[in-house]
């Protein structure tokens, strides 16, 4: 069983799931996710997150989002990651509850898979035609985090409604 309850999940889906399709969508489209994407993300757990868990929770999953924000300035710093995809995962960190960590760097990982190797796929097949003006096609080695992120996020939040605690 998931750490997260199913009725926070519920709660918070309804809100993230838009999110997370518009960064994936805009990191695909111009490789940059919007900084208003990331702050209405943080603005969702701000406010559904007060409904949504209790009150005690809060303010240690707001603590995820400090310790992530300063992970990724390090790897962003270090060449590792985008600043996007930082500031993104940050905004993320609040809605994952801690003891599902592992799950969630499962889902990480598959998503990492399926996202690169559709993506390349796609970029290499006729299945370009269908947006043929992205920016990530033509990025070389580049990839576009925001769709693997934006959907680990959104699988997380989908099954902990289903499998929540």
């Amino acid at each position: 069983m998931m750490q997260i309850t199913a009725s926070s999940a519920m709660w918070f889906l309804p809100f993230v799931l838009p999110i997370c399709l518009w960064v994936a969508w805009s990191d695909l489209r111009v490789m940059k996710i919007p900084n208003l994407a990331v702050l209405a993300l943080a603005a969702v757990f701000v406010v559904i997150g007060l409904i949504a868990l209790p009150l005690d929770q809060y303010p240690w999953r707001l603590l995820q989002l400090g310790i992530v924000l300063l992970v990724g300035i390090v790897m962003n710093a270090a060449g590792l990651i985008g600043a996007g995809d930082a500031k993104f995962a940050a905004a993320a960190a609040p809605f994952i509850a801690l003891g599902d960590l592992r799950l969630l760097c499962v889902i990480l990982a598959a998503n990492l898979l399926a996202g690169f190797t559709a993506h390349r796929i796609a970029k290499y097949t006729a299945l370009r035609r269908l947006a043929p003006d992205w920016e990530s096609w033509s990025r070389g080695k580049k990839f576009p985090m925001g769709l693997c992120l934006g959907g680990t996020l959104g699988i997380y939040l989908v099954l902990g409604a289903l499998y929540g605690a």
